[in-house]
């Protein structure tokens, strides 16, 4: 009955007057320490994996471009260096950077992730995500997009703009894929007797030919320790579904009720079945965003402290995923009732850091401990088999 657990790290949290949270660290956003240590509570909360937003837009209440806001959170940090930088400073949690397939080359992914997962012997992921704004195709002047609504998704106006995006991250992700196994896990031999560092009939190119990319490989860097690092995808419709199915190792789906939970889920293994997915199935996560009550301090309950900050920010939050308020106990009962209609695990966004996340690693952790259904302490240091996966075989040296 274990369930699995990672946080998705944004700022200062996910509302967007979460900076003005009184626990807050507003004045230290962009500096390695805050990172170090919203990381070390979570691997003290022995989290599965961390995962941290970014994006090529500045963030905005609107979809299709700047607010002109100056009262919310602006600007990021590099998600893959921030992780980068986590590494030296963790030893178990697994660290899940995203960046875009619309405007970054798929070597360059290859490598960041890759020497990610070196760095941390067996803990790095890969988030990508499509990047659908004609504003931040503005930033690199390769191509132009049409101007997509939030209307326009739910519609299914620019449909065809919409799948070519998705078709064209499958790609990025089978360049990415390649390339993690152009180098053979023998490859480096070290033989000082015969000067041989590597072993040349080890790497591989690639030569991946399609509408989108051209790439022969091979990589600048060893295959990783995992083989192929985590690979996950966010996903709400069909499209998505469908990319994650063909690309990816975990799912992060948007549930707001048990009834969801179970038509999304079917929805998710159709999709499976359409792509013909090989090997595994998805490992399947629900994303929620937690404002939680406090354990045994004083403090406003996480209704109130959400109140509070909708006031603040001038309007009522909402998100995609499900906003959850209450406490640990009642967190813990949604989530191992979701988990027995068959997720695997969960993604909790905290709606104010370090606050929520506190709340999450020294309240929700140790009810779920209670109820047997989380660890007591990690057993594995490799993200995939922390997360049940198995250490893919390399195609190269299969097909050597």
């Amino acid at each position: 009955m274990t369930v699995h657990l990672a946080v998705a790290l944004d700022g200062a949290g996910w509302h967007p007057a979460a900076w003005r949270d009184p626990l807050s660290r507003p004045a230290e956003l962009f500096r390695a320490a805050y990172w170090a240590d919203l990381a070390a509570e979570a691997e003290r909360g022995l989290l599965d994996f961390l995962t941290f937003e970014d994006a090529f837009a500045v963030q905005s209440s609107r979809w299709d471009g700047p607010d002109g806001r100056t009262d919310q959170v602006r600007g990021r940090l590099d998600a893959v260096l921030v992780a980068a930088r986590l590494s030296a400073v963790t030893s178990h949690i697994g660290l899940v950077p995203t960046t875009s397939t619309t405007h970054t080359e798929p070597f360059h992914v290859a490598v960041g992730i890759a020497s990610l997962d070196h760095t941390t012997l067996g803990r790095a992921g890969w988030r990508p995500q499509v990047s659908g704004r004609a504003s931040d195709a503005a930033h690199f002047g390769r191509r132009t997009l049409p101007e997509i609504s939030v209307d326009d998704f739910r519609t299914g106006r620019h449909a065809d703009v919409v799948a070519e995006l998705f078709n064209e991250a499958a790609d990025a992700v089978e360049v990415v894929r390649r390339l993690w196994d152009s180098w053979e896990d023998d490859a480096i031999i070290r033989d000082a007797a015969t000067g041989r560092y590597v072993d040349r009939e080890r790497l591989h190119y690639i030569d991946f030919e399609g509408p989108r990319f051209s790439v022969r490989g091979p990589s600048i860097t060893p295959r990783p320790p995992q083989g192929q690092p985590l690979i996950t995808s966010l996903a709400h419709d069909t499209v998505p579904y469908e990319f994650a199915a063909r690309s990816a190792d975990v799912v992060y789906l948007t549930p707001h009720t048990p009834e969801q939970v179970t038509s999304i889920l079917a929805e998710v293994r159709a999709a499976e079945g359409r792509t013909g997915r090989q090997g595994a199935p998805l490992k399947v996560f629900a994303d929620l965003v937690v404002f939680l009550d406090p354990g045994d301090q004083d403090g406003p309950s996480g209704s109130e402290r959400l109140a509070q900050l909708d006031e603040l920010d001038g309007t009522p939050y909402t998100s995609d995923a499900l906003v959850f308020t209450g406490s640990a106990a009642d967190l813990a009962d949604l989530l191992l009732d979701w988990h027995g209609r068959g997720l695997d695990g969960f993604r909790l966004r905290p709606g104010a850091l370090p606050r929520d996340l506190t709340a999450i690693t020294r309240d929700l952790v140790p009810e779920l401990q209670a109820r047997g259904a989380f660890r007591g302490a990690y057993a594995e240091t490799v993200l995939r088999e922390r997360l049940g996966l198995p250490r893919p075989a390399n195609r190269y040296a299969a097909a050597r």
